[in-house]
């Protein structure tokens, strides 16, 4: 199904580095107009200036902190939807935490359920309603190929990633025939700072299987235009999260404490 961007607002999150400023570049470049929402203004400025010097588009940053229990209502608030109605929303925010889950930290564990689950659902809400009342719509969820088993030592992360991809799922099978589609893309090791931010030192597996976020972002817009449910970024990513589903969960527990120390 065909979906023009040239015109369309899109509302991305998370925008001010990695995949999310990938994301908001691609669109950019397709004639979409950007709203960039992230915490770190001066990175949103910067990346609005560069973006705005090859595409002629209307670009708007919101600085707002997602994972404040209130963020999401006010990004609601300051977008003006009769200015720039939302036709393509990136749930691209989000953030990972390293180590055992009974050690965590619980304000930065709460802080990253409030960002990774409550935003995403409370933003997938609000403008997929308005999407479907208009009959045309793309929403974009950042998932991750920890979505697909239990990961010891990211035991909430992939919990969250897990709901992300199911909510997701679930909802593109409700719009069918709507005019608004889900897409729900699963990266796996990407060159971002999440492992920086989480705690985690990467190993050699994920250095070679590393995709960089420009590539990743590429896969993920070409499946929403498409109006693909779920994609899974990376050859070596898709065939892991295809053949786990045959392992006992128990294994796959196991296998994944393996791969990630």
């Amino acid at each position: 199904m065909a979906f023009d961007l040239r015109g369309r607002y899109a509302l991305v999150t998370g925008a001010s580095s990695g995949i999310g400023l990938e994301i908001a570049r691609g669109l950019g470049a397709r004639g979409a107009h950007l709203i960039l929402a992230a915490r770190r203004r001066d990175q949103l400025d910067e990346i609005a200036a560069s973006i705005g010097r090859s595409n002629s588009i209307n670009i708007q940053v919101v600085d707002v902190d997602l994972a404040h229990p209130e963020g999401p209502r006010t990004l609601i608030e300051m977008i003006d939807e009769e200015e720039s109605p939302i036709d393509i929303l990136v749930n691209n925010a989000g953030v990972g935490l390293f180590g055992d889950g009974l050690d965590a930290d619980w304000q930065r564990e709460e802080a990253m359920l409030r960002l990774n689950v409550l935003a995403v659902a409370h933003l997938t809400k609000h403008y997929g309603r308005s999407m479907r009342l208009r009959g045309a719509g793309r929403i974009l969820q950042i998932s991750s190929t920890a979505a697909f088993q239990p990961c010891p030592g990211y035991a909430a992360y992939a919990a969250t990633k897990a709901f992300v991809l199911l909510h997701a799922e679930a909802l593109a099978e409700e719009l069918r025939d709507s005019g608004v589609t889900i897409t729900a893309v699963c990266p796996g090791s990407t060159n971002t700072e999440f492992f920086e931010i989480s705690g985690h030192e990467r190993n050699q597996l994920q250095e070679a299987t590393s995709l960089e976020p420009a590539e990743v972002a590429r896969l993920a817009i070409d499946a929403m235009l498409k109006g693909r449910r779920v994609k899974v970024t990376g050859a070596v990513n898709a065939l892991s999260a295809f053949g786990v589903r045959f392992l006992p969960r128990r294994w796959q527990a196991s296998l994944t404490r393996r791969v990630l120390s």
